[in-house]
């Protein structure tokens, strides 16, 4: 992402600032924020995501797991319910997934429950990089696959996401 922001600012972050700026940017997943913690000073965005991202590599193959089950299923119904992040929220909507037909939200629940059934977390995406028809296409081709890939996707997404969501928060601190 960009090299033009400041960490200086960051870096000088006292230990509950740090974790009130970034805690969220992993699904309700602030060990994320506090691992990386011990990782300062940053020399780029980059790094400081790594040193996020490195905490969520650390985990066993169960914690990874009981991570990717924190995120919330691609749903219509979540986003109109509220019951997602604020980011989440935002991003689903950036696909459309507020704005499909009753049939399309019955073809999603049913995609994701099957892909739920078969890998045993929720399918995950960077919705923000696909269209919705783009997402139904992923989802119905990743079902199929090793749930040892998926886990491995999963977190491939998961850094395509949180580095976006890191981005916006140093962006607003700059």
């Amino acid at each position: 992402m960009s090299q033009s922001i400041n960490l200086e600012p960051v870096n000088a972050l006292d230990h509950s600032a740090f974790l009130g700026a970034f805690a969220s940017v992993f699904e309700h997943f602030p060990q994320a924020a506090e691992g990386a913690w011990s990782a300062r000073p940053f020399a780029s965005e980059g790094a400081l995501h790594e040193a996020m991202m490195d905490v969520i590599r650390r985990l066993d193959d169960q914690g990874q797991r009981a991570f990717l089950n924190l995120h919330p299923l691609l749903s219509g119904a979540n986003i109109r319910a509220g019951t997602m992040t604020a980011d989440s929220n935002d991003e689903q909507k950036s696909a459309g997934l507020d704005a499909m037909s009753r049939e399309q939200e019955a073809a999603l629940d049913q995609l994701n429950a099957a892909y739920l059934k078969r890998h045993g977390f929720p399918f995950i995406i960077c919705v923000r990089h696909y269209t919705r028809e783009g997402i139904f296409s992923a989802l119905e081709r990743r079902i199929g696959r090793s749930s040892q890939q998926e886990l491995d996707e999963a977190l491939a997404q998961i850094g395509a996401i949180t580095r976006a969501r890191l981005s916006a928060r140093l962006t607003g601190l700059n």
